[in-house]
Formats: C-alpha cells, sequence, structure tokens
C-alpha cells in the first residue's frame, strides 16, 4: 500500500488523493520550510553580516525588523488577494517573490542594499504561508484538513530546529551569503512544481478595504521606524515625534474608519468579546519581549562570550526541543491550572529564565547553558500556545477569521517591535564606544538582559485579567494562526 498522508482506518470510504494532490500538498510544506527556515536562519549569522558590510553588529537589527514588519503588513491582504486572483498565481508569486529577496540579500553590499532585499523576501513570505494554509483547505476534503495540515506544516517545524545550527555552518565554512542562496534551488522546484500542478481555485471575493488597509500599514510602519530612531535611520528628534505622531493618527483613523463598517479589513466587534480582548492586548506586549531572545540569544553567544557562528546556533537547538516538546503536555496544564494561572507563571517564569542565561554564561557553567535554553523554550511554548487559544476560542464562527487574521498580524508585528526595542537597549547601553572592551560587552549585554526581563514581566499585569473561570474549550482548534496542529 502505498503511503500517503491521509491513510485512515477509520475512514475507508474517503477517496485518497491523486499524486497531483500529494506533489501541491509537498510544494506547500516547502513554502511553509523556506518561511520558517528563514526566520532563525538569519540570527546566527549577523556578527558576520556586520563584519562583512562594515557595520556595527549591534546595530543589525534592521535585517531582522524589516523582514518581519513586511510581513506584518501585507498580511492582511494575503488572504483577499488568493481569492480574488487564485490560490495557485498568488502562491507561485510568493515563492517567486521570496527567491528573488533571497538572491538580492546574498548580491547586497551593503545595509541598505540588504534591508531592501528583505523587504522583497517580505512580501513574499507574508503570502506563502496564509496562501499555504487556504490552497490545503480547497485541495483536501474538510474532513482531512486536519491531518494535511500536520503534514504540510512538518517541514515549518524543522526549519527553526536547523536554522540556527544550518546558518552558523554555513557562515562559518562558508559565508553568510549561503543562507540566503540555499533558498534558490527549494524555491526554483516549488515554483515549477507551482506552475504545473496547482488548480487556481478561487471564491467570490467582496471589495478588499484598501483604505483600512493602507491607515493600519501607515500606522505600523511610521510607529517602528519611529522607534528605530537616530540609532536605525540616523535621524532627529522632530522627524522621530513626526513618525510617532503620524503612526497615532492612522491607527486612530483606522478606528473612525471601521468602528460603523461592517466591511472594514478587521471588524471592531471583535473587541466585544473578552477573551479577545485580553487575549490580543497580552500577545501583543508578550511578543514583544518573546520577540527578543531569538536575536539576542546567538548575538550575546558570538559577541559576548566568544562562540563561533555554528557553535552559537548549535546551542539554539535545546531550546527549539523544549518548545517542540512541550506542545503535548499543554492541554493538560491549562484544563488543571486555568488560563490564568498558566499565562501569570510562564510569562514570570520566561522572565527569570531569561535572566538567568546571561548570568550562567558569564559564570562559565558552559554545560547549564543548554538546560537554561530547553527551560526558556518549554515556558516560552507553553506562553505561546495559551495565548493564541485565549485568544481565539471564544469567537462566534462569524468573526473567526477576521479574529485569525488580525492576531497573525499582530503576532509579527510584535516581533517586529521586540528586535527593534532590543537595538535600541543595546545601543544605548552601549553608547558610541567602538570596539567595546570583553568587559564593557559584557556590561552592555547584563544591562540588556535586565531590561528584558522587565518588559518580559509586564504582560503579566494583562494575563491576571484573566476570568478565573475561563475553560479551555478545546486547546486543540484549528484557528490556531500559525496552522500547526495543536495536541
Amino acid at each position: 500500500m502505498q503511503w500517503h498522508p491521509f491513510h485512515h482506518k477509520t475512514a475507508p470510504a474517503e477517496p485518497r488523493p491523486s499524486a497531483s494532490v500529494h506533489w501541491q500538498l509537498w510544494t506547500v510544506a516547502f513554502g511553509f520550510f523556506m518561511q520558517t527556515l528563514d526566520t532563525t536562519i538569519v540570527n546566527t549569522a549577523l556578527p558576520s553580516m556586520a563584519h562583512s558590510l562594515k557595520e556595527n553588529p549591534l546595530h543589525m537589527h534592521s535585517v531582522i525588523v524589516s523582514y518581519v514588519l513586511t510581513v506584518a503588513v501585507m498580511l492582511p491582504a494575503s488572504g483577499w488577494l488568493a481569492d480574488r486572483f487564485g490560490v495557485k498565481k498568488v502562491f507561485f508569486s510568493a515563492i517567486l517573490l521570496f527567491t528573488l529577496g533571497s538572491l538580492l540579500c546574498a548580491r547586497a553590499e551593503s545595509l541598505q542594499e540588504l534591508v531592501l532585499a528583505r523587504v522583497v523576501q517580505g512580501i513574499g513570505g507574508a503570502m506563502m504561508v496564509p496562501v499555504g494554509r487556504l490552497t490545503v483547505m480547497k485541495i483536501v476534503p474538510r474532513s482531512q484538513y486536519m491531518a494535511a495540515m500536520a503534514f504540510v506544516t512538518m517541514p515549518g517545524q524543522v526549519g527553526p530546529l536547523i536554522g540556527p545550527a544550518l546558518g552558523g555552518f554555513l557562515v562559518q565554512y562558508a559565508s553568510w551569503h549561503w543562507i540566503f542562496l540555499i533558498n534558490l534551488p527549494v524555491g526554483v522546484i516549488g515554483a515549477l512544481i507551482t506552475w504545473l500542478l496547482m488548480p487556481n481555485y478561487k471564491m467570490e471575493t467582496r471589495g478588499f478595504d484598501i483604505g483600512g488597509f493602507v491607515l493600519l500599514a501607515v500606522g505600523m510602519a511610521t510607529m517602528t521606524l519611529g522607534l528605530e530612531g537616530r540609532k536605525g535611520l540616523n535621524i532627529g528628534p522632530i522627524y522621530i515625534a513626526g513618525l510617532m505622531l503620524t503612526g497615532l493618527l492612522a491607527l486612530f483613523g483606522y478606528w473612525l474608519h471601521a468602528r460603523r463598517n461592517e466591511d472594514a479589513l478587521f471588524n471592531l466587534r471583535l473587541f466585544d468579546t473578552p477573551t479577545f480582548s485580553i487575549g490580543l492586548l497580552g500577545s501583543l506586549l508578550g511578543r514583544i519581549g518573546s520577540g527578543m531572545l531569538p536575536f539576542m540569544t546567538p548575538l550575546f553567544l558570538q559577541l559576548g562570550m566568544g562562540y563561533t557562528p555554528f557553535h552559537a546556533g548549535l546551542m539554539m537547538i535545546p531550546m527549539v526541543i523544549g518548545s517542540m516538546g512541550t506542545k503535548r503536555i499543554i492541554v493538560r496544564l491549562v484544563n488543571r491550572a486555568g488560563y490564568r494561572n498558566v499565562l501569570t507563571g510562564a510569562t514570570l517564569g520566561l522572565a527569570a529564565v531569561s535572566l538567568v542565561f546571561p548570568l550562567v554564561a558569564l559564570a562559565g557553567w558552559t554545560y547549564a547553558i543548554p538546560v537554561v535554553l530547553f527551560f526558556q523554550g518549554v515556558v516560552n511554548a507553553m506562553r505561546f500556545t495559551s495565548m493564541n487559544t485565549l485568544t481565539l476560542k471564544d469567537l462566534p464562527d462569524s468573526l473567526a477569521s477576521g479574529g485569525n487574521s488580525l492576531l497573525s498580524m499582530v503576532m509579527q508585528l510584535s516581533m517586529s517591535l521586540g528586535v527593534t526595542t532590543v537595538g535600541i537597549l543595546l545601543g544605548l547601553f552601549a553608547g558610541t564606544q567602538a570596539p567595546l572592551a570583553t568587559s564593557d560587552i559584557h556590561g552592555v549585554f547584563i544591562a540588556t538582559y535586565l531590561c528584558m526581563a522587565v518588559v518580559i514581566a509586564l504582560p503579566a499585569l494583562v494575563f491576571a485579567r484573566v476570568p478565573p473561570d475561563t475553560t479551555p474549550n478545546g486547546l486543540l482548534s484549528q484557528r490556531d494562526p500559525d496552522g500547526q496542529q495543536r495536541s
């Protein structure tokens, strides 16, 4: 019997997917893999990129921010584009843009060129995952959707596992350019299979809320750029204040635009659900803190501890293993303790673990570092999955899709804000000294980690407002915005 991802003994009457459907699913899986690999492989290479481009490694956060912010800005448009023009055309375009962006990144000769190339990559990445998820929904029977999603997201779970180590290996034994060049053959093959085999499913669409999209995009972009400020953009206080004011006015404008508009990009009736409001605010603040960790950890290990890129990448693996392994016990934990206790406890625990990590490293307890990073991954996963499910679980079906999209956008935006914030902290404590002595660089990192611990702990104040009688109501949910099956 030929293996396929949807073989179910309990449903013998269900038709088996054709060979072309198998290839289509593999294409979506490769898209997931490319997108998730890229979010982790770059972090380990930042010091080498800085050296090659003659930049301060403490100021390289714009390479991460430009990609993640672009994904956040473009996410709301991806589903509508797929419905309007067809999943084949949009997914094909997404792979091409991501691959082209990878090539441009590899050819960049300055930080500015690299940031612009990452924007191109981000446009492709923004469409790749949500459109891939929509593609699966259209090409397999609904009864097999969860099995199909488990199959196509499996490579996406492998990406973060191998990304840091692979990035470190390529940087150490080849050059940082190869962390982008490895996307080229996968992208070309994926684009060819998409064009030849994937049907171009479309759906009837309402008009796209262009006004709301522009207001949200301007609000997110200008506020993030304003936070970048003098260190990232080399602009004065007046321009920074102008960017921040523009962002606030744009977000206020969206509220005016959407409050009585049923066709708005995100319906404000979402916030009539208390758990959605609390969960979304907690997710925004919580992921700002969590978004700092993947950026800071390899940077600290290389600049603060003298690790090679490959060694620093290997040290990230225990954190990913802890994150992946914990997802199987979260249901029982939430059923026993409730959302409020799990979220507040995990938030405070993550703040404590993130502060223990540099202290253990600087104390010379090398063998304890993987253990601390493992527990960091465990606590982080507890919080992530609980936040996602709390936010979406009580929404009515008519608002579930919009709530899912808004949460996905907030997830990306908050990660961008997290990397921007830690870049500001590093620049603030490092000052204008270059290069820093070893004792000075240790002081910079310790001060930054202390501030990070405070930022990570703050969302506990939000999660303390979760009603104590909130029950899980099915932690395994198809509404989870990262598309992964929770069990």
